[in-house]
């Protein structure tokens, strides 16, 4: 019997083992489904729609192969972000084939409508650089590289990837999408080791059925007596059953075996009951209830009640970045500051600035270029990004309000910048750059992943409309208490207020000998308010203003000096008979309650940057 079994556990055991290895690899399945494409269409753009995509579970990893040389981008975003970039340029479109092994291709064009503006390009801007979709800001990631690359992504169905080249020659021909397959082998392991373990125990059993048979050799009984002769008249008695010598007679096993049967029989029986179908049981306890005259129901399944006073999220308009794609957003604006406040490149600066933020460098730069010792505007940090408040809406202009910190110099102010997007293929643009109060609060403001709507510039619903602010404030420098808005406007933390009214004693203490006379004058700035909501109904404004001031000479014989080296520069003279007309555009960052708020106005942050000296009459 021990022969028996170590046989069995051999035999067993190599079963299990070579199972174990097949699995690993003659049985192994391949980890990753692939579907590929050869386009043979010359457009310029090849897009993956977000239906292909999801085809199958898993992060889906895009690689794409050009010619040798060429430039491969491969680039991914919401689908609505990437039907506006395209607008109505010409693409190919990749979506699986009927049998769904395959990428087919297929030329398309879409129809210009508000949401898919027609791609025109705006006068000024770069033809290749408006064609080329790398390094657009639209897009949540890309990669670009020479020859080939790939991108691994985990995309949900609203979203597409674009590919291209440079957006001028044809896309790259050769596109693959491929997905990760389950392919682990989790009884390869178990098989393995349980095929070892038997394999140990059929060689045990083997060598104990050898060192039994050992011990088992030789006669085990005694020899029998001789048997009585025929002749012999006495009867021989009946041979008895063999029993052990010194052992009880055996006992019949009929009763154990009836014994043991009859539990086994039982068992049997139950557990083939216990697998009857459900059904056959159900309908066994239904005829028994109706036997028994049960009036019992089944019970109800509960049913949820939609609320009809809920709105989806999927309905909300999407917030136009996310942050890490503002902290990028900003990283691209710091270098391209850094470059070209170091080269003085107005054209540079063009590409992402705008509004009085670039009135401010463009001034600044005329300066510097007759005198490069004198201070520079103040440099924009990249990071790190502590606040990102982006406008929520599918439409374009987009604006989003950003605050950043200084890694190199934690010391310095925070800056709070107010990107807007134009049109779908534009950059973000710094309209407004200003640095934070230093004892400033900053209000409850929606996270990034919702958003704020933007405020209408004469919007009633605030405690005063956005377009109005900057007229007020000028007010409130120009006659202080006495201005019919000195009441709304918090005056504590204000340093701005401080500031010029000490530039204005300066000037007038300059003037004693009444040689001259100095008017202070406010004025609308050079940009547009903007303003987004806040979680109490109140708003975060951006606006401009002015300051002038008008230096006139009493006599024919007196002359006006310019009040410092930066002024002198901008004119051009050191001194002059004329008036001098002196201009300070104020970049100003406000909260402003809503309307029935006991709240008043308070100015977050502010630049001050000279942008006019000239003589007049």
């Amino acid at each position: 019997m021990r022969f028996v079994l170590a046989i069995a556990s051999l035999v067993l055991a190599a079963a299990m083992i070579v199972l174990g290895i097949a699995q690993r690899t003659v049985l192994l399945g391949p980890d990753v489904r692939t579907l590929e494409s050869s386009q043979s269409a010359g457009e310029p753009y090849t897009v993956i729609g977000g239906s292909a995509l999801t085809s199958q579970p898993g992060n889906q990893t895009i690689t794409v192969a050009g010619e040798d040389g060429q430039n491969v981008s491969i680039m991914y975003g919401r689908t609505a972000d990437v039907d506006a970039w395209l607008g109505t340029s010409p693409f190919n479109q990749l979506t699986l084939n009927k049998e769904g092994d395959s990428l087919s291709s297929q030329s398309k064009t879409l129809e210009a409508s508000p949401e898919i503006p027609a791609s025109v390009r705006p006068e000024g801007v770069d033809a290749a650089a408006w064609a080329n979709p790398a390094g657009s800001d639209l897009w949540l990631g890309e990669m670009t590289e020479t020859g080939a690359t790939f991108m691994t992504v985990s995309v949900p169905e609203d979203m597409s990837v674009l590919i291209a080249s440079n957006g001028v020659d044809p896309a790259p021909a050769t596109v693959s999408v491929s997905w990760p397959l389950d392919n682990s082998t989790p009884w390869a392991d178990p098989l393995i080791i349980g095929g070892l373990i038997l394999l140990l125990l059929g060689i045990i059993l083997y060598l104990l059925g050898i060192r039994h048979m050992r011990k088992a050799r030789g006669p085990r009984r005694k020899s029998l007596a001789p048997l009585p002769e025929e002749e012999s008249s006495v009867k021989l008695p009946r041979a008895p059953k063999y029993r052990p010598e010194g052992g009880a007679a055996p006992k019949r096993r009929f009763g154990k075996r009836s014994r043991v049967a009859l539990p086994v029989a039982l068992v049997g029986v139950l557990a083939l009951g216990g697998c009857a179908p459900l059904s056959d049981v159900a309908a066994g306890d239904s005829a028994v209830a109706q036997a028994a005259g049960s009036t019992a129901s089944p019970s109800a399944t509960p049913t949820p009640i939609p609320s009809g006073s809920e709105v989806p999220l999927n309905e909300l308009p999407s917030p136009v970045v996310t942050v890490p794609q503002a902290e990028r957003i900003v990283a691209k604006v710091s270098v391209t500051t850094h470059s070209a406040d170091s080269d003085l490149d107005l054209d540079k600066l063009r590409t992402r600035f705008a509004g009085p933020a670039l009135t401010e460098r463009e001034v600044s730069y005329k300066i510097r270029a007759t005198k490069p010792e004198l201070a520079a505007a103040t440099p924009v940090p990249g990071s790190p990004v502590k606040l990102t408040l982006p406008q929520a809406t599918d439409a374009w202009p987009r604006t989003v309000l950003t605050i950043v910190h200084d890694k190199d110099d934690p010391s310095l102010a925070p800056t709070a910048l107010t990107l807007v997007q134009e049109s779908p293929r534009a950059n973000y643009l710094v309209h407004y750059a200003t640095r934070l109060e230093p004892s400033v609060t900053i209000p409850d403001l929606a996270p990034a992943t919702i958003g704020a709507a933007l405020v209408a510039p004469d919007s009633q619903f605030l405690k005063m409309a956005p377009d109005a602010l900057g007229n007020a404030y000028g007010d409130i420098l120009t006659n202080g208490e006495n201005s019919e808005f000195f009441s709304m406007f918090k005056a504590e933390g204000d340093t701005l207020r401080a500031q010029i009214a000490k530039f204005r004693e300066d000037v007038n203490a300059s003037l004693a000998d009444k040689a001259a006379t100095a008017e202070f004058t406010s004025a609308p700035g050079s940009g547009r308010p903007i303003a987004l909501a806040s979680n109490d109904s109140g708003a975060v404004v951006s606006v401009s203003l002015k300051d002038l001031v008008k230096v006139t000479p009493s006599n024919a014989d007196a002359k006006v000096k310019p009040s410092g080296e930066t002024v002198a520069a901008l004119l051009g003279a050191t001194e002059t008979a004329k008036p001098l007309l002196t201009t300070y555009e104020d970049q100003l960052l406000f909260y402003v309650p809503a309307k029935d708020s006991d709240e008043q106005i308070v100015l977050l942050g502010f630049s001050q940057a000279l942008i006019g000296a000239e003589e007049v009459q």
